[in-house]
């Protein structure tokens, strides 16, 4: 993939904008408000962090054209779904975003095609498996998957490994309640729950300002290294409350050390 060239799209990349940090702030709380020209500005002063993303995938044999485009959908859906109250660089939250948007366009244009009978099997299954889980509070078991669709497990086991791929620690799971649930936030830190940055900037005293249920949420996550699932079942709240107590603990915590 040529990455050297000078107009993408019909761009030329060596004018685009560059925005100052006032300038993004104004901007991005003016599209927010509904003004579509700062959104389009906004768009246009961006454009060079999708330019920087798709310098990551040189090595593919993608026209980089292409990879422009579909970068730019991933710009756009992060502008849109950027929450300004989070302490929260916009940059940091949007390059995930650019970057799942590029790796599932690599994914569904692969050489490799998965059969759609595959693939309707491979979605079932993980409506199932989510559904119980949500109703259980546990993952149910390949057989137990395979009762409730009524489909051999031998193919379900087939039918997901067909449609595995790499996927972001960003990438969305599912929305509860407006609180957007990540693939990092089902993940348990097992290498650094000891060394986490909670004990390197001895946050005892911050922990002490939060609530009990807060407090105790954070001592499960980031000393115990569990996962929100296993806290959620722990204390007897769904996993999207413990997101939104961990988030709303974690915001406390810095706006007192800071």
């Amino acid at each position: 993939m040529a990455m050297n060239k000078v107009e993408i799209c019909g761009v030329n990349t060596s004018r685009l904008p560059i925005l100052s940090s006032e300038e993004k702030e104004t901007l991005l709380l003016a599209l927010k408000a509904g003004d579509t020209a700062a959104r389009e500005r906004y768009i246009k002063g961006n454009l060079r962090l999708v330019l920087s993303v798709i310098k990551r995938f040189s090595n593919s044999n993608e026209n980089a054209d292409d990879l422009f485009q579909i970068g730019c959908i991933g710009l756009i859906k992060a502008i849109d779904n950027f929450d300004t109250s989070l302490n929260v660089k916009f940059s940091t939250y949007a390059v995930p975003m650019i970057i799942g948007e590029i790796r599932r366009y690599l994914r569904d244009n692969n050489a490799i095609r998965v059969s759609r009978s595959l693939r309707d099997t491979a979605y079932k299954a993980i409506y199932a498996r989510e559904t119980y889980t949500k109703k259980h509070l546990k993952e149910p078991s390949i057989e137990e998957i395979a009762a409730e669709i009524g489909i051999d497990k031998e193919e379900i086991v087939y039918a997901l490994d067909a449609i595995q791929s790499p996927m972001s620690l960003y990438e969305p799971v599912y929305t509860e309640g407006g609180d957007t649930l990540y693939v990092m936030d089902q993940l348990s830190d097992k290498k650094n729950k000891e060394e986490h940055w909670v004990q390197n900037l001895a946050l005892q005293d911050a922990m002490n300002r939060l609530g009990d249920r807060e407090r105790h949420i954070i001592q499960l996550r980031f000393y115990e290294g569990k996962t929100q699932m296993e806290v959620a079942e722990e204390i007897g709240i769904s996993q999207a409350q413990v997101s939104r107590l961990e988030k709303a603990a974690l915001k406390s915590m810095r706006s007192y050390l800071t």
